[in-house]
């Protein structure tokens, strides 16, 4: 039997689960109907109320979220309740430069970190841990959510933040971190520059990382272990429901447990919207039971997975999702950024001199993402002096940084030297091995 935060909840009957939920749900649709105007007119259009909801066995009735509904209701179009009662603001980027803007009453923060603690406490943390948080802060909700499921769970907690590996490693030795969180691609990276500095896993007390906020194989699951000398752990999230801490891994490592005492999960056809039987594969749509400022209903991750209900021999019986298969939209996650296709055209139609016909390569070397996009120059500008191209290189870089948040190498390339294509343009090659 694992360790849990909260046994009564991580391991309730499904029956208690379902009553809990029902319960929450039916309030959760009020509160929205009474206080989302937005989400209301949608409710109507499908000629649906809050009393035709009587427990979860009446979810398919509700219309549908997607990133199109959060963009177009930016910023305030789907908060519920008064600024004055908000305490935290975290944000995502979105497909058009507007970003996914979330809000958090300090009840909100309470139920994230304590999503949070659960997931700390699978891997075995408890107050003699020293926890180091290698997740951005800011407006990214990695940092700040295991920060604050760490401190719940009691654990010493380093708030590093990204970047400065080698005084990360320093922290890390001096202070004998025991839990590592971060993104998969950066746990790699810190046991690869470990290595280079003449250290073993031995010369560490780690023994556990939670790693998420980007795709990653079962491959570089055993290289990470390897390097660093722990078992490393899976996290799933989206701002948009809070963020990291919806769904974690246990000791088991065969899928993540989703805390379905705040979020209901259901597998959908993303071509028709048809609640699918479980044990199918489709897209993962989250509703939010207990979220009081920006709850979600229905919301569409794009997400493609499989949930299932075989007993785990964690002992906890909360729902598994399976680790995602890929995306129904166009979405890529590059060293846990979402980018999506359309941010790179909107930078591009604003240049004079540079084609809007691109191309995104996406590798992935020493387990790192690499992120190039090939740029075609208009046929007045590839006869201009090498400085000005060089100019333009620069100026598309900066732009596509300050659009995407995420750097991409540039690369120029001469007129109608893109393929074209009688369907649609082949505007991605992903050769990053994502699921084993």
């Amino acid at each position: 039997m694992g360790k849990y935060w909260n046994e009564e909840i991580e391991c309730m009957d499904r029956e208690q689960m379902k009553a809990l939920q029902s319960e929450r749900l039916v309030k959760q649709v009020r509160h929205v109907w009474d206080n989302v105007p937005y989400y209301r007119e949608k409710m109507k259009e499908k000629g649906v109320t809050p009393d035709d909801i009587k427990g979860i066995e009446d979810l398919h009735k509700l219309p549908f979220l997607s990133k199109a509904d959060l963009r177009d209701s930016y910023p305030y179009g789907l908060l519920a309740k008064p600024l004055s009662e908000c305490v935290r603001i975290h944000s995502t980027s979105g497909t058009t430069g507007k970003r996914v803007v979330a809000f958090y009453t300090q009840n909100d923060v309470d139920m994230w970190e304590d999503c949070c603690a659960r997931a700390i406490t699978a891997v075995g943390g408890t107050k003699e841990d020293v926890c180091q948080v290698c997740y951005g802060y800011g407006l990214f909700t990695g940092g700040l959510g295991l920060h604050g499921g760490s401190h719940k769970a009691g654990c010493l907690t380093l708030p590093m933040s990204s970047g400065s590996t080698e005084r990360q490693i320093q922290f890390m030795m001096d202070l004998q971190s025991t839990i590592l969180c971060c993104t998969p691609s950066y746990a790699a990276y810190i046991g690869e520059t470990i290595h280079k500095m003449g250290y073993t896993p031995d010369d560490l007390k780690l023994k556990a990382g939670i790693f998420g906020a980007e795709p990653w194989t079962e491959e570089m699951r055993k290289q990470i272990e390897e390097s660093l000398g722990i078992k490393a752990y899976d996290i799933y999230g989206l701002t948009e429901l809070s963020g990291p801490g919806v769904a974690f891994e246990c000791e088991c490592q065969n899928g993540m447990h989703i805390n379905e005492d705040n979020f209901i999960a259901e597998i959908i056809d993303p071509d028709t919207g048809e609640v699918l039987p479980e044990g199918s594969k489709g897209e993962l749509v989250f509703t939010s039971i207990t979220k009081e400022a920006f709850p979600m209903i229905r919301y569409r991750t794009r997400d493609i997975c499989v949930l299932s209900r075989e007993k785990c021999g964690c002992g906890r019986t909360l729902v598994k999702m399976a680790k995602p298969m890929g995306r129904s939209d166009d979405m890529l996650i590059i060293r846990g950024v979402n980018v999506f296709p359309s941010q790179i055209e909107t930078v591009l139609m604003k240049m004079s001199n540079a084609s809007p016909n691109y191309q995104i390569e996406v590798g992935r070397e020493n387990n790192t993402d690499t992120f190039v996009i090939k740029v075609e120059l208009t046929d007045g500008m590839f006869n201009d002096t090498i400085r000005s191209i060089e100019e333009l290189e620069r100026k598309i870089s900066q732009d596509m940084l300050s659009v995407l948040g995420i750097k991409a190498k540039i690369k120029l390339v001469e007129p109608n030297s893109i393929p074209r294509s009688e369907g649609k343009a082949v505007r991605v090659i992903d050769t990053r091995k994502l699921i084993d």
